[in-house]
């Protein structure tokens, strides 16, 4: 009996689990070796942005250049945004 329920129960251990992607890992993202957080990261773009933001409000097209720079600078660190 041993030998036929073998047949249906693996006989390999399952696969680990995929470790989730980490933007902060430098081991899994070499485009960020100091391990920035979010928040942390790009402060020259975001204090540009946020005073842009402050100054003109939200209105259409006053700030869409820094943001895009913004923007740029978190993905070239590896930020999914």
């Amino acid at each position: 009996f041993v030998q036929i329920s073998s047949w249906w129960s693996p006989t390999t251990a399952p696969a680990p689990a995929k470790e989730k992607y980490d933007p902060t890992n430098p081991k899994m993202n070499p485009l960020n070796p100091q391990g920035l957080k979010p928040c942390c990261a790009c402060p020259e773009t975001k204090s540009a942005r946020d005073a842009c933001f402050l100054q003109n409000g939200s209105e259409e097209g006053k700030c869409a250049e820094l943001l895009q720079k913004h923007v740029e600078c978190m993905r070239g660190l590896g930020f999914n945004i």
